[in-house]
């Protein structure tokens, strides 16, 4: 008899126990109330809800990314909801799952609890549009043409820079401007012992065809800032990216091969497959679906990833075996596709990566295809188990966004820049700090690195480009263009 009232006691505890469990989790996440917006104009689709859209639910439901197969990027896809019906039962807030998952009045709440609800001034024009018949758009909205002209004068940033894979030549951007540096062997009888090796400017791309809004020749290799490059394989050709368009260049004359115009937006990554045959560009509007392309080694289009991301893509990287593709964006995702075997063959979406809690701007691969490494507007650089689809480690230690991300040759080291003015190189198999690179004055915003890690070059705001020794971090080279060398001061008079 006693046993059996010590287990009726046991099991009302736990009954209790459990109902305050459940209670306590409706006190921590309680429905976000309706407010009075007292509106004397109807609720507008593009100018009041879609924004709201825009900055708390199309990260998961645009795209590739569809989280309960409910996509809203278009006013027909948001009325007809996803897996769990319709979501939107215009004049009926009630009994629209949009309104009552949104105001967290039934489960599951959206946006999850893990990222920012919506607040009641946004909860409340939803449900206002929904009484008023959940309309459709007004108008659709075009966008304004941008025309872009020379940067001014003291704008020289180095967006883009770029070590040639057998690091002897670096080629960097300096507001629009694109110059190279090499290296060149002192003799001996020069030097007073033994042979030594100085970096020094060699030559500036120019594109003779780009001219001014008045008609003049630009003089420049773009006509905006230059925020991206990369070097194929064997060195030869330099891809460059700018607002709208893309450049190929043949380095060995400093001349351009093709330009290709067409992009939505900058073009803010570059990235050549292993085998050269392929390089991919990665950008798009601020707010509007990412832009992915894949163009073969001539600028060919080969194909385009439509709305991989639904925001800008900073970051590219083809898989060792140049199947997958990797980018990164400012929804906050990794993602990765496969690529087709013939231009004729979309690619597909093949797995996201989830974790960064800001923009992400870099990613790339270790040499065996097992694992993802990405860097991000957190501070953060994190490494992924790809198959699995987890996250191995998270790798502190830059103080300010971590812009720029790019593996050594087929190592499983890596190099980053970040805005706190250092590089690290790091490595993705234990995460360890392998060296750290000084001397940058201010923001750091691209990094890049030779096939055998020996040369690490870093391009900064202050429109410095520093060249490291990348195996002891000692700084070789602050090179800047004959024409923003510091002036030197008359010698003394003896």
């Amino acid at each position: 008899m006693r046993r059996l009232i010590a287990l009726a006691m046991t099991l009302l505890v736990a009954s209790s126990y459990a109902q305050e469990k459940k209670d306590d989790k409706k006190d921590e996440y309680p429905p976000i109330p309706v407010i009075d917006l007292k509106r004397k104009d109807p609720i507008e689709y593009n100018k009041d809800i879609l924004p709201i859209f825009e900055k708390k639910c199309l990260v998961c439901h645009s795209g590739t990314e569809l989280r309960g197969k409910y996509d809203m990027s278009t006013h027909a896809n948001v009325l007809k909801g996803g897996k769990r019906g319709v979501a939107v039962v215009a004049g009926k807030p009630d009994e629209s799952n949009l309104f009552t998952f949104c105001s967290r009045q039934k489960q599951p709440m959206m946006p999850p609890k893990t990222d920012e609800p919506l607040n009641s001034q946004e909860v409340s024009l939803i449900k206002l549009w929904i009484v008023e018949g959940a309309k459709a758009p007004a108008f659709v909205k075009v966008k304004d043409k941008i025309i872009v002209n020379l940067p001014p004068a003291l704008v020289k940033p180095v967006r883009a820079v770029a070590v040639a894979p057998d690091g002897k030549t670096v080629v960097a951007s300096r507001g629009n401007q694109l110059h190279l540096f090499e290296v060149k062997t002192i003799p001996a009888e020069k030097k007073g012992g033994k042979d030594t090796q100085e970096w020094s400017y060699s030559k500036t791309f120019f594109d003779p065809s780009l001219k001014t809004l008045d008609g003049k020749v630009a003089k420049a290799a773009h006509i905006s800032l230059v925020e991206a490059m990369a070097f194929s394989p064997d060195g030869k050709t330099l891809v460059t990216g700018s607002f709208q368009e893309v450049t190929i260049w043949d380095v060995e004359k400093g001349e351009p091969k093709l330009r290709i115009g067409g992009f939505a937006d900058k073009v803010c990554a570059i990235a050549f497959s292993a085998d050269g045959k392929k390089f991919a560009t990665g950008g798009g509007s601020p707010t509007e679906d990412g832009e992915i392309k894949v163009f073969d080694d001539t600028g060919k289009p080969f194909t385009e990833i439509k709305a991989g991301h639904s925001d800008t893509v900073f970051g590219a990287a083809f898989s060792p075996d140049g199947k997958l593709l990797a980018t990164c964006g400012a929804d906050k995702f990794v993602k990765v596709f496969e690529l087709p075997a013939d231009a004729t063959k979309p690619a597909k979406f093949v797995k996201s990566f989830e974790g960064h809690t800001h923009h992400v701007m870099g990613v790339g691969w270790t040499p065996d295809g097992k694992k993802i490494a990405s860097c991000g507007a957190d501070n953060f650089v994190k490494v992924w188990d790809y198959e699995k689809g987890e996250k191995l480690r998270d790798l502190p230690g830059h103080q300010k966004q971590v812009t720029s991300l790019v593996f050594v040759g087929k190592t499983a080291q890596f190099v980053t820049g970040s805005g706190d003015a250092s590089v690290r190189m790091w490595n993705a198999d234990n995460g360890g700090n392998v060296r750290s690179f000084t001397g940058a004055a201010d923001f750091v915003y691209a990094v890049s690195a030779s096939t055998d890690g020996a040369v690490v070059a870093s391009g900064c705001e202050d429109g410095v480009v520093r060249v490291y020794n990348g195996t002891s971090g000692a700084l070789m080279k602050a090179a800047l263009p004959p024409d923003a060398e510091p002036a030197k001061k008359d010698e003394p008079k003896k």
